[in-house]
């Protein structure tokens, strides 16, 4: 009987120097979060404001704003501790947001946790957020700054309202270049989709209170009027503009070798992949689930359900992406024949693919939670 798999919890890393705006998209994600119920992480000491709560000294400790979420404030020797604490199945919680120092070196905190024994977690990818109208005169002061962007997930360049159309595009050039395969995406007062980090949680009808205004409702409502963008929908459709999503479905089952070799080549600004995967004879037992953010790649072998349709259903997400190029590389990647399961190709050409899978952890009833991640080794220094 195959041992039940422990849900895994995504972990955003929030990083960016003083000023970027870094608790600003915090507080933004927190007012959008649409049901889905958020930890929050804050590296740092002192008066710490996240929405209308004030932290100040409580390093060690964990405070609940009210709205599901929970907020701590802890020392990064502390980070699995406050993991622990937060992936408990009585804190409910959908995802966590580590809000980084703004000194940090943000590639330890991936190293933490890609490192963990936490078997709760799952890396969300590394955003790395800059301020665009102070870009050349904090990467002058702090020019680790350009370590930091070379291992970032997802770029947001912020506050693109303070500057003109072609700095604009400059920044954007500048940005993309440092920051190699990330997607860039631009912002405004730290309004990105949350969809771009995570997915909404699906809540039983009810769970959520429905038929009244909630505080963040209300707070959502006043940021619509105060910059008129709305239209009776939220600004949504706004943020959703500045990203692209393409999906991909496939009945023949997928090449495990040139599906890997599409993986390694993914183009630049594809942030997310997420889906399942039939490789077909590779293993018939098992349709593979998929999670790619940045660098990191992942499979979790599921079995097939009695009845269920044998379908490959993928899902990307990234800016400046070419939806067209996409679908002809996965579209070949199909499988041109289906091969003998027990011919000797067939197990190899799964090598790839299962170099991904997380090895059973040692009691035999849970996912060790490791995977793979490139950091450059040009981000190794301290």
């Amino acid at each position: 009987m195959t041992p039940p798999r422990i849900p895994q919890i995504p972990v955003v890393v929030l990083a960016g120097f003083l000023g970027s705006g870094k608790t600003t998209l915090l507080n933004h994600l927190l007012r959008n979060r649409a049901g889905t119920r958020i930890g929050v992480i804050v590296n740092d000491f002192g008066a710490i404001e996240i929405d209308a709560m004030t932290v100040s000294g409580q390093v060690g400790s964990t405070v609940s704003l009210g709205n599901g979420c929970l907020c701590c404030a802890v020392d990064a020797s502390e980070l699995d501790t406050f993991l622990e604490t937060l992936t408990r199945p009585s804190a409910r919680l959908d995802v966590i947001v580590i809000e980084a120092s703004g000194l940090a070196e943000p590639q330890e905190l991936v190293r933490m946790l890609l490192a963990s024994d936490n078997p709760h977690i799952l890396y969300g990818g590394l955003v790395e957020v800059v301020d665009a109208a102070e870009f050349d005169a904090t990467r002058q002061r702090h020019p680790e700054l350009d370590r930091h962007l070379a291992v970032a997930d997802l770029v947001v360049l912020n506050k693109t309202d303070r500057v003109g159309e072609a700095e604009r595009e400059r920044l954007r050039a500048t940005v993309a270049e440092l920051s190699g395969p990330a997607a860039v995406i631009p912002a405004e007062h730290g309004r990105i989709d949350p969809e771009l980090l995570f997915d909404p949680a699906l809540r039983p009808d009810g769970e959520e209170m429905a038929g009244q205004l909630s505080f963040e409702d209300l707070l959502r409502q006043e940021e619509c009027d105060e910059h008129d963008q709305c239209d009776g929908h939220g600004h949504a459709d706004h943020l959703h503009a500045a990203y692209e999503s393409v999906d991909f479905t496939a009945d023949v089952p997928m090449d495990p070798r040139r599906f890997m070799a599409f993986l390694d080549s993914r183009p630049e600004g594809l942030y997310r992949i997420k889906g399942f995967v039939d490789f077909g004879a590779g293993d018939r037992d098992n349709t593979y689930a998929l999670h790619a953010v940045g660098r990191f790649l992942r499979f979790v072998p599921r079995p097939w359900a009695r009845g269920e349709q044998r379908l490959t259903q993928l899902v990307m997400i990234g800016a400046g992406i070419d939806a067209a190029a996409l679908h002809q590389g996965l579209a070949a990647c199909r499988a041109k024949q289906e091969p003998q399961p027990d011919a000797p190709d067939t197990e190899r050409a799964m090598w790839g693919v299962l170099r991904y899978v997380p090895e059973p952890a040692r009691d035999g009833d849970a996912e060790a939670g490791e995977a793979e991640v490139d950091i450059p080794e040009a981000t190794a220094e301290v």
